[in-house]
């Protein structure tokens, strides 16, 4: 097998709880979508600015699916800017970092494009060039790093103590 990680490859599901450990990010429900080259995170507010000269970014991720708490902020040097193409074939310039995902367990450090992704039911997408580094897809299978605890699925549905929505 090709790629850039020794060895036998580990099985991850084609949808994962992933973490952005440098970001501040213990849990984000994320795609893992052979179809992409680059990852893909859900970010607003994004705003650049100089920091010593380097150019870096000023963003916040809502990691709960269909939910606006718990706004994590993030300034993050910027590694690129590429221009995107969309499923639905638009261009878009965006911004790219480099961090570390923690996938089944096991980070890895990769490109991630900041994009605004409201529409989108995943608030990440993971793709090949970080799934490249050791992991094949298995298009059956859900969850195979295993799953936070009730408590943070549950905030992820959009659920919170005293009350269901």
């Amino acid at each position: 097998m090709g790629g850039d990680h020794p060895g036998r490859p580990e099985v991850a599901g084609w949808r994962e709880w992933v973490g952005l450990p440098d970001l501040g990010i213990a849990h984000v429900k994320a795609k893992l979508d052979t179809g992409a080259r680059s990852s893909a995170l859900h970010a607003f507010a994004i705003e650049e600015f100089a920091r010593d000269g380097a150019d870096w970014v000023r963003f916040s991720v809502h990691p709960w699916q269909r939910s606006d708490d718990d706004a994590v902020p993030v300034e993050w040097p910027v590694h690129d800017r590429r221009l995107i193409r969309s499923s639905t074939g638009h261009e878009q310039e965006r911004i790219v970092i480099r961090t570390a995902i923690a996938l089944l367990g096991r980070p890895i450090t990769t490109e991630v494009t900041l994009a605004r992704r409201d529409e989108m039911g995943f608030r990440m997408l993971v793709g090949r060039e970080a799934l490249r580094q050791g992991f094949v897809v298995d298009s059956a299978r859900s969850y195979r790093g295993g799953r936070p605890e009730r408590s943070v699925r549950l905030r992820n549905r959009g659920r919170h103590a005293g009350h269901e929505r």
